[in-house]
């Protein structure tokens, strides 16, 4: 059959080069033939359908005005496969974008006859093999982007002459070898993308010195040398990011003449030598990140210059001295993470007065004062992370005024005194509460127990005394507890979260008995001894008893349902020759559980493996796993995640995985689709979740619409809105950044409530909090704020922008990406752009719906104010999700 394709296409290829010797008249009928044969090839959805003699008016073609000659060709996001080569016979094409696809093979060198190409996009695919020498050939060409493929080799010198060039992106490949000296000497270069590839050598010199270079990413590859001086050489780089490489030297001086930079991320390398003072001189910096380096010194004064700072990382260092009381002055201050250093001195109470703050680490330095009474006079602190210092004193007991607290660790210090009642005020308080490796004493406080959303407790090796108090029974959240290496006395109470600890959880309290420890508890009570002595003597040969007879029932039970179960295997090896294959065909089982008690029955690992392995059962494939409908045989339905290969390191860290998925379980919302279950296999992830009938928030609008029969509903619309936005208002609670928000990733139940997906995702690929890195692309097509494209953040105001995307699909009934747009313009820009085309809000909402009352129209205007919000291109103006539910709310009370 492949054979037979090729064939076709050659003949057709001859055909079409005789009809182009007949002259210049035919071209018309020359690229629409192409396009016809192209739409038959890749099975390009509408083409073909529509009328013939007017091709240019097809999904993605943009014809000359004065010739009908094809000049652009955009078919992004189809998901599309097959032979691309084709494509190089529409000589006129200045633009041809082949992005987010499936095609696969080689780039065809016959795209190098492309003269007119200005534009190449043929990121997100899967491309494989060397880059052709034949792109070379394209003078003209502007942008060019490769990136996520499965290219490897060297970039080819050819391309050398792509004097044109600004923007050249390469990114997530197998590309290696050194990064060629000529980049540096293509003046029109703005963007250079190549990271997550396998580059070595040294970054080029002469980047940036005779171009107006305003990106450079670089992280993930295996460069060496120092940070080339050039870098800043015309001042236009905004966004400088080289983690995760072997770079060594110091931080150049020159960076300061950047003045318009806005992110420096160059963690994760060997570099030395101090912070320069010129960094104060780009006002316009937003996130520095230098973690995991050898810099020393003192932490430079000058960063209080940089008043937009929003992260400052300069964690595992060799930092020493004192936090410099100036970084005061940085209002904007979100973050402030330098763990891992020499420092010392007091808690810089100049720092806790930034308004903004949300994160302070300070743990594992040297810091040898107390901890301020004002410690929380920033009401945004979220994180307060002051573990392996020397801190001394008491805990104040103006703690309690952190009341929007997620993680407190003050473990490995030197504090004195008692836990206060206080801490059991911070209701928020739920990843972590580490007291651990102190000198505390006294009690612990009956008021932790009020503590319902706590995952962690840890207060060992202190010198606490009395009972565990019964009243810990509130902590409804806990799963990880440390009493250990105390003088805690009485019985252990009898709490799951207790009982299910390692009994190392326990030990060093010589006082303390219970499960899990084991024995019994002896006299608590002040009774006589031996009349005691009886009474235990009479339960020990009651429970005796007891147990044969619970042993011989068991065992009768266990042997009738082995019985059944040979009979049950005998049928079905006789109904099916081929079962014994499919055994030793199944995969390796390496964990697995179900979360939920009274569903441990019903559901089936095996069923679940069978379930995944057909491509019937596929319900739909996301950025990170493809999705799957499983059947029971209890006929309970699931809907089976199972994770893409890029996310199989995960399975390397299994007890991290499983404590996540554990604390996820236990994250109830209405408006989220949490994992009822896992299975861990020798190459798979499988994450089991509750089956929801009316399928996505994409197929209601975009499928549901089309049918006949459909029936406006702007009140559902509304409703599913605000659930989203309540939705991803907690996960920000409780700080988890979404990495995927879109209509695709919100389900829908048989009431239509939304419930927003792939949460998980988010804590499993990234397990780091508040403003997150990540390696992989996180979000889908369209979804994705603009920042993310040079910041590589994933961040809550970025989820905004996406959640945003989403309101406005439900008010106009469009797709986030749609040609009908116009070149270069998404659903956001088409929105934004209404004024300026002389367009009334009324005329962007969906007609279907606006037009039925006066009521709804009002309504979809409210929260078209609230989108328009919500897509701003700062991400600053942006409103949390907070106060967009309640702008929401308003608009259904209203």
């Amino acid at each position: 059959m492949a054979r037979l394709s090729f064939l076709l296409t050659v003949f057709f290829l001859v055909g079409l080069l005789s009809r182009f010797q007949l002259g210049n008249s035919q071209l018309v009928f020359h690229d629409q033939d192409v396009v016809e044969a192209i739409g038959k090839e890749l099975s390009v959805p509408g083409w073909g359908v529509m009328n013939t003699t007017d091709f240019c008016s097809w999904h993605g073609i943009i014809c000359s005005s004065n010739s009908s000659m094809v000049e652009r060709l955009d078919l992004s996001g189809f998901r599309l496969q097959g032979n691309v080569t084709l494509l190089s016979e529409l000589k006129a094409l200045k633009w041809l974008d082949l992005s987010n696809n499936n095609f696969q093979g080689s780039i065809p060198f016959a795209f190098g006859n492309l003269s007119e190409l200005q534009y190449l996009d043929l990121s997100f695919n899967k491309f494989g093999n060397s880059i052709p020498s034949e792109l070379g050939k394209l003078r003209s060409l502007k942008a060019l982007n490769l990136s996520k493929n499965w290219l490897t080799g060297a970039i080819p010198d050819e391309l050398e002459g792509l004097d044109n060039l600004q923007e050249f992106q390469i990114f997530t490949n197998n590309l290696n070898g050194s990064i060629p000296m000529w980049i540096g000497n293509l003046t029109n270069l703005k963007v250079f993308a190549a990271y997550e590839n396998e580059f070595s050598g040294g970054v080029p010199v002469n980047l940036g010195l005779y171009s107006e270079l305003s990106l450079l990413n670089l992280h993930s590859n295996q460069l060496e040398g120092t940070i080339p001086e050039s870098i800043c050489a015309n001042g236009n780089l905004e966004f400088l990011v080289l983690t995760q490489n072997k770079l060594t030297g110091t931080i150049p001086d020159s960076i300061g003449n950047c003045k318009g930079l806005s992110s420096i991320r160059i963690g994760n390398n060997k570099l030395f030598g101090g912070i320069p003072k010129s960094i104060g001189n780009i006002s316009s910096l937003t996130y520095f990140e230098a973690d995991s380096n050898s810099l020393s010194g003192e932490i430079v004064a000058e960063f209080a210059k940089c008043s937009n700072l929003t992260l400052l990382n300069l964690a595992s260092n060799e930092f020493n001295g004192t936090i410099p009381p100036e970084l005061g002055q940085l209002n904007n201050l979100q973050e402030l993470i330098v763990s891992g250093n020499n420092l010392y001195g007091e808690i810089p109470t100049s720092v806790l007065k930034c308004k903004n703050l949300n994160k302070l680490d300070l743990s594992s330095n040297t810091f040898n004062g107390t901890i301020p009474a004002d410690i929380c006079n920033t009401s945004r602190l979220q994180y307060l992370l002051l573990g392996e210092n020397s801190i001394r004193g008491e805990i104040p007991h103006e703690i309690g005024n952190c009341v929007k607290l997620l993680e407190l660790e003050m473990g490995s210090n030197e504090l004195t005194g008692s836990i206060p009642p206080e801490i059991g005020h911070m209701k928020n308080l739920q990843i972590s509460l580490n007291l651990s490796h102190n000198r505390l004493h006294g009690k612990l406080p009956q008021d932790l127990g009020k503590l319902d959303k706590l995952v962690s407790l840890d207060v060992s090796d202190n010198h606490l005394s009395g009972n565990i108090p019964p009243a810990l029974k509130g902590m409804q959240s806990l799963i990880e507890v440390d009493f250990s290496s105390n003088q805690f006395t009485g019985p252990i109470p009898t709490f799951a979260p207790f009982q299910k600890s390692p009994n190392s959880s326990f030990l060093g309290n010589k006082g303390l008995c219970g499960d899990p420890l084991g024995g019994g508890c002896g006299d608590l009570n002040g009774y006589d001894h031996s009349v005691y002595g009886h009474k235990v003597s009479y339960r020990i040969v009651l429970a005796v008893i007891g147990s044969g007879l619970a042993v011989f029932v068991s065992v009768t039970v266990v042997v009738l349902l082995f019985m059944m179960r040979e009979k049950q295997e005998k049928t079905a090896k006789e109904a099916a020759g081929n079962t014994i294959d499919e055994i030793s065909s199944k995969p390796m089982i390496l964990a697995a559980n179900v979360f939920v008690d009274n569903l441990k029955q019903a559901i089936d690992f095996d069923a679940v493996v069978k379930a995944v392995m057909k491509d019937s059962n596929k319900i739909c494939v996301g950025t990170f796993s493809t999705v799957y409908k499983a059947d029971m045989p209890s006929g309970m339905i699931l809907s089976v995640k199972k994770l893409k290969s890029m996310d199989k390191t995960i399975i390397h860290h299994q007890s991290k995985m499983i404590r996540e998925l554990e604390k996820l379980s236990k994250l109830v919302h209405d408006n989220l689709a949490c994992p009822i279950g896992f299975g861990i296999y020798e190459d798979v992830v499988l994450l089991l979740h509750e089956y929801y009938a009316n399928g996505t928030l994409t197929q209601y609008l975009h499928n549901s619409s089309q049918k006949p029969d459909y029936k406006p509903d702007w009140p559902t619309r509304l409703a599913i809105a605000t659930g989203v936005a309540e939705g991803l208002a907690f996960l920000h609670h409780v700080a988890i950044i979404h990495l995927d928000i879109s209509s695709g990733n919100v389900l829908l139940d048989s009431n239509f409530r939304p419930l927003v997906s792939e949460v998980e995702i988010s804590r499993l690929l990234d397990p780091s909090r508040g403003t997150a890195s990540i390696s992989a692309v996180a979000g889908s097509f369209g979804y994705i704020p603009p920042e993310y494209a040079y910041t590589m953040q994933v961040t809550a105001p970025g989820n905004v922008y996406s959640y945003g995307v989403v309101l406005l699909e439900i008010l106009t009934t469009r797709l986030p990406v749609d040609e009908a747009f116009g070149e270069g313009i998404d659903l956001v820009k088409w929105v934004h752009g209404a004024p300026a085309r002389g367009e009334t809000p009324e005329q962007i909402l969906d007609a279907k719906l606006s037009t039925i009352s006066f009521s709804w129209r009002k309504e979809m205007l409210a929260a078209l104010k609230v989108a328009l919000l919500c897509t701003d291109m700062t991400p600053a103006k942006r409103p949390k999700m907070k106060k967009v539910v309640e702008m929401l709310q308003e608009i259904t009370e209203s």
